[in-house]
Parts: C-alpha cells; sequence; structure tokens
C-alpha cells in the first residue's frame, strides 16, 4: 500500500481543517467534501527535485501574513514545509487578458494532482502566489473549484464585478465559468481545490 510522507500528510490534514472551517457556500462544502475524501487515498509520489519561479522571491512575504487564525497559521506552516520539494510553474498568457508583467509576477504549483508532490490525475490541490500589481488571465475549466484565499487580492467570475473575499475568505467557481484575479499592493496567495473530470 502507498504511504504518504508525513509532511505532506500534514499538509493535507490542515489543509481539510482550514477548507472546512472557512468554505461556507453550499456548493463548495459539498465539493472540498467530496475532494477530501478521494486525497484519504495516498498516491505514488513524485520524484525529483523542486524548482522555483521569479515571483517566489514574494513568497516569504506571502507567507508572512498576519491571518489571525490558528488554522489558517497551521496551514501556512504545513505549506512551508513542503514548498522546497514544489515544482513552481508558468501558465500561458492564454487571451492577452494578462497584465504585462504576468510572466515573471506568477508562479502555480501542484501540491497533489499532476507534477505535485503526489502523482494523481482525479484531484488537484494547488497554489497560486502573484506579485504585487499582476493580473491573472481569464481563463476557465471543466471542473469545478473551490478557492481558500490567504492574502489580500480581486477576483472576478464571469462578466461580474471584481471581488476581494480577504484572508481567510472562500468562494466556488461553477464549472466553465470564466475567472480571473489580480494582486493589488500586495502579494496574491491563494490555494485552490477541484476534482478533475467530476463533470463533463
Amino acid at each position: 500500500m502507498t504511504q504518504r510522507s508525513m509532511v505532506l500528510q500534514n499538509f493535507v490534514d490542515a489543509a481539510r481543517e482550514a477548507f472546512g472551517q472557512f468554505v461556507q457556500d453550499p456548493e463548495a462544502r459539498r465539493s472540498i467534501g467530496e475532494i477530501f475524501r478521494v486525497l484519504e487515498e495516498p498516491r505514488e509520489a513524485r520524484a525529483g527535485a523542486g524548482a522555483r519561479l521569479p515571483a517566489c522571491e514574494h513568497l516569504d512575504q506571502a507567507l508572512g501574513l498576519e491571518t489571525g487564525h490558528t488554522t489558517l497559521v497551521r496551514l501556512l506552516e504545513c505549506f512551508r514545509a513542503v514548498e522546497p520539494d514544489l515544482q513552481w510553474r508558468r501558465r500561458p498568457n492564454n487571451d492577452g487578458t494578462a497584465s504585462t508583467n504576468f510572466e515573471d509576477g506568477h508562479a502555480n504549483a501542484m501540491l497533489l494532482g499532476p507534477g505535485g508532490l503526489e502523482e494523481r490525475g482525479d484531484v488537484w490541490l494547488g497554489v497560486s502566489l502573484m506579485a504585487p500589481k499582476v493580473r491573472y488571465p481569464d481563463h476557465d475549466h471543466a471542473p469545478e473549484e473551490v478557492y481558500l484565499v490567504m492574502s489580500d487580492g480581486e477576483f472576478r467570475q464571469g462578466e461580474g464585478d471584481w471581488f476581494s473575499p480577504g484572508i481567510g475568505g472562500s468562494f466556488y467557481n461553477r464549472p466553465g465559468i470564466r475567472h480571473a484575479m489580480r494582486s493589488l499592493d500586495t502579494p496574491l496567495f491563494a490555494f485552490w481545490a477541484l476534482q478533475a473530470g467530476n463533470r463533463p
């Protein structure tokens, strides 16, 4: 039977607690419940070293934010423990809606999922980091998605207005909805979780 490393299991446990505490939307709570039930069964660990991108110079500032919540503090501590092994990646600016500083101003990492610390295709649990004053491109995907936001920053769904969930804020992206995010004067840092292929 595959066993998960203690440091990654600690992160999964902390993420389960944090999403469970801060996610309020009923559809998001259903989705998160399903995701963490799937994650009870570990998969094979990915081999290879971690790799950072230029945007990661903002990581210490992002992780040093005062959250005021012990659950979020624990989540950030557990993330910090696994971060050296993450392979941070860029997302292409597919439609030109991103800011001109997007390429070196953002980084995404998969903790559990394709290219993550645990290779799996059923659920994805990842994180996005953006330098100050960066706009992420509009994008969409078939799976529903739940965000847990760990910083200031703004998000948009469809043609709606930009909104700011705040530290510990959460929101739900229904399947196929266009969405985007942008940082303000400080780095944006957020976790996201989705089931790959849970919807047509």
